[in-house]
């Protein structure tokens, strides 16, 4: 590892800690070995429209990584996952749990499983599905979302992930007061904060949401 990677490295590790998460120094490589290969494919595929490794680490490793913390249980979801994304760098953080990462565009489901072999993430499942189809054996424990939909159209097409004993965290921006007033009575609203990532300088939150039990 270059003295810049190895830089790169220790302000990954200072920055993830700020935010709850324990990465090792070959997390922190295996995570930013993963930028190196979006930027690749990007340069194709055009995945993202996130360019500089700086911008990658906020708004792709962070970002992703803030909400470490609300996980339960081990079978996670990821939705609408784009190239991996919050999935993979949980993966990276959470070896014990496994993560199935559902997107219905192929190219970015293509290098989500190209990305967790090249990382050696035995934990990783990339499917190319719409979620509103699936119906698995076996709800998921967490059920995270990044701006994948407004609220009641993510919770309709996630209804079929969950079970009473889910989570469903939906990562936002501002506060979604208006999605928040359509929330459907099948489902309450169990915790939420706001989260800080460093150098992002944008409103962040995450929503907990959990089916309405009587």
């Amino acid at each position: 590892m270059s003295a810049v990677e190895l830089s790169a490295a220790e302000h990954l590790v200072e920055d993830a800690a700020s935010l709850g998460v324990r990465l090792s120094d070959a997390d922190a490589g295996r995570l930013l070995a993963l930028l190196e290969e979006l930027a690749r494919w990007n340069r194709r595929y055009n995945l993202t429209g996130v360019r500089t490794l700086g911008a990658m680490v906020t708004h792709h490793l962070l970002d992703s990584l803030a909400i470490h913390p609300d996980l339960e249980g081990t079978r996670i979801a990821d939705v609408g996952t784009g190239a991996g994304f919050p999935g993979l760098p949980l993966a990276v953080a959470n070896p014990a749990r496994h993560f199935t990462l559902i997107d219905s565009t192929a190219k970015k489901i293509r290098f989500a499983s190209h990305a967790a072999e090249t990382l050696g993430l035995a934990n990783v499942t990339a499917l190319q599905a719409r979620v509103e189809t699936l119906r698995p054996a076996e709800a998921f424990d967490t059920v995270v979302a990044r701006a994948f939909a407004p609220l009641p159209k993510l919770l309709a097409q996630a209804r079929g992930l969950v079970a009473a004993h889910s989570r469903l965290l939906a990562m936002k921006g501002r506060w979604p007061e208006k999605e928040l007033e359509a929330l459907p009575s099948s489902w309450r609203l169990v915790g939420s904060r706001e989260l800080t990532v460093p150098r992002l300088g944008e409103a962040r939150c995450v929503l907990v949401l959990a089916l309405a039990v009587d």
